[in-house]
């Protein structure tokens, strides 16, 4: 521990805490901008720089170590003149547009010129060269670029894809992929990590709000939303709920009142895909005790759009571990264009799918042509959770004061373990409920069902157990050791990927998320996306769980009803029609590979569906 003193105050650190850290803990809040806890501390805007006495220039905060007997002042004449020529020479090179930006009112450079008392600048010069970069998933706009940089530390440190770096130096210097090549030319997954941490306009999801809106005035199209599991216990923090408000009900009616003709709910889907991936997985399972050759494991789950794209660039000789289902959204947007269409005889061609996605990645995923059925879509168009907050508020819509109201009928209704797809483990807990449920004939041996090693936000987890004393048509799983593992963020991934690509994986069947905590964290979530949220929102998917009467996904009686008057089997012909699809290996540089051998689960019989 150090002594020192701020601001005249006598205050005690730990040795190697910065001067910004302990000013924090002590109650003293020093402006910052490229600064964001434990993720990004460069000092490159310096804006947080204070006086410390003896020292010849003023110190970025963030950078500089306490040290014992050191005094600091934060507030002098001298350190605010030399903020605010700080802001107002970051104001001289970038776009005075804030009443066309979509981070108006919600832009950490506004807030920071507040807090400078800085509303203009007095310099001016040439205007940068900008660039506009619009992929299916993220924009990116340089001329409202302020180089923080931290877009740069997500993508290279916790993501470590390395698409986002500095090109070019000095006043040329720009961030952005190498050989100015576009988000689109290169290995870029649309995770949209650096969206939730840009602090201005320059990053952020490509827009579908204008597409929405026309399909809802257009009165020849039948508009239909769902819902993901992470949306209802983040959309509040964009109406000022506390992180972690569970808005599940307010949703439902908000989406009625903006004139959606159905509201549905992916965690239907979240079910339906548990049924074929756990069919899928047993099939694998048997296949390779009894030496079938399609046999690829171990199985690993494909709800993640911006993990599958990552595989498919970064691992495509393994692109084949991936379970063939389609994520739970597409899966739905299927249904509601088939099953759905029939029974309300309406033509498919008709009908407009939107999806209210946690995920950026989600709008690249509906534009590949593996995700369509009879030459239409599966889904029309994705919003994130921003953009729908943003869509509410111009309906006029008071979403706090809603009275909370159901999804509709057939494919709005979920169990427990639909809900808990929203966060790292979630979909191999659910799973696990099924699988072993359907296989022994007896509920998991964990308490309250939660398969506890998996549950929680470390990077990797795993869990194992055996099988004992099965149904007869599972002997073949008789004294069989199950031993799963679950991580989230593409670094984790990669990390499980290159055991596989080493024949050296001890596992069955593994869960990657593509965002750090699973889709609670997802890019197109409300910002900032801090430790601290991240638990209170997966503590509210949980309590969503367990709320719930229905709490495993072969227990849901609408989807029982699926199978019995549409799909027929799990994996059966037209649920692998529907439901399931292929993959694309791309390559480091974005080359198209041929095409990987597809283990369709077609190829294995239906393990749940004489049970389901």
């Amino acid at each position: 521990m150090v002594n020192l003193t701020i601001n005249g105050k006598e205050v005690t650190a730990e040795a190697g805490a910065t001067i910004l850290e302990t000013a924090k803990a002590n109650d003293i809040l020093i402006p910052t901008l490229c600064y964001l806890e434990g993720v990004h501390q460069a000092g490159a805007c310096r804006v947080c720089v204070v006086e410390v006495e003896g020292a010849r220039n003023l110190q970025a905060s963030c950078m500089v170590p306490v040290r014992d007997g050191m005094v600091v002042q934060t507030n002098t004449k001298t350190v605010r003149k030399a903020r605010q020529m700080l802001y107002e020479l970051i104001l001289s090179d970038h776009p005075a547009d804030c009443l066309a930006c979509l981070r108006n009112q919600n832009c950490e450079l506004q807030r920071l010129g507040q807090r400078l008392g800085v509303s203009q600048s007095r310099f001016e010069g040439p205007a940068k060269h900008s660039i506009l970069d619009i992929s299916p998933s993220i924009y990116r706009d340089t001329s409202k670029c302020v180089l923080c940089r931290r877009c740069v530390t997500v993508c290279n440190q916790v993501q470590q894809v390395g698409i986002l770096n500095a090109q070019n130096r000095g006043y040329q210097t720009v961030i952005g992929p190498a050989m100015n090549l576009s988000l689109s030319q290169v290995d870029c997954s649309y995770c949209g990590q650096c969206t939730t941490v840009c602090p201005v306009g320059a990053l952020g999801e490509t827009d579908a709000v204008s597409t929405v809106w026309r399909a809802l005035d257009d009165p020849s199209k039948r508009t239909v939303v769902q819902v993901a599991p992470a949306i209802r216990a983040a959309l509040g923090e964009e109406f000022g709920l506390p992180p972690g408000t569970l808005v599940t009900g307010k949703l439902a009616s908000a989406l009625r009142q903006i004139g959606f003709d159905d509201v549905f709910d992916t965690n239907f889907a979240a079910d339906l895909t548990i049924m074929e991936e756990g069919t899928e997985f047993l099939g694998r399972v048997k296949a390779a005790l009894t030496g079938g050759e399609q046999a690829v494991l171990p199985m690993i789950t494909s709800c993640s759009p911006g993990w599958v794209k990552h595989i498919e660039h970064a691992f495509p000789s393994q692109i084949g571990h991936l379970s063939t289902c389609k994520s739970p959204h597409t899966m739905l947007g299927a249904v509601a264009k088939s099953f759905y269409a029939e029974r309300i005889e309406a033509d498919p061609k008709d009908m407009f799918v939107v999806s209210v996605m946690p995920c950026t990645a989600k709008k690249f995923e509906i534009s590949r042509p593996e995700m369509a059925n009879g030459g239409l879509p599966n889904v029309d168009a994705v919003l994130t959770t921003r953009e729908l907050a943003r869509m509410i508020k111009e309906a006029g819509i008071d979403f706090v004061g809603l009275e909370d109201s159901d999804f509709d009928a057939p494919l709005g209704l979920s169990s427990g373990a639909a809900d808990i797809f929203g966060v790292t483990g979630g979909v191999m807990e659910a799973a696990l409920r099924t699988v072993y449920e359907i296989v022994t004939g007896r509920e998991l041996p964990f308490d309250q069902l939660h398969v506890k090693p998996i549950m929680g936000l470390e990077p990797i987890k795993e869990a194992a157990f055996t099988i004992e004393d099965p149904l007869d048509e599972y002997a073949f799983l008789d004294g069989i050791e199950v031993k799963v593992a679950v991580t989230s963020g593409l670094a984790n991934a990669d990390i499980l990927m290159e055991q596989i690509a080493k024949g050296e994986s001890p596992y069955l069947f593994i869960e990657v998320m593509g965002c750090p905590g699973g889709c609670i964290s997802g890019g197109g979530q409300p910002r900032p996306t801090t430790p601290a949220i991240r638990e209170k929102r997966l503590q509210a998917i949980y309590r969503a769980d367990e709320a719930k009467t229905l709490r495993k996904s072969h227990e849901n009686p609408y989807i029982q009803r699926l199978y019995d008057d549409y799909l027929g089997q799990p994996c059966g012909h037209l649920a692998h029609d529907l439901l399931h699809t292929h993959y694309t290996a791309r390559g480091r540089f974005n080359e198209l590979i041929a095409d990987e051998p597809d283990p369709g689960c077609e190829l294995f019989e239906p393990a749940l569906g004489a049970q389901h």
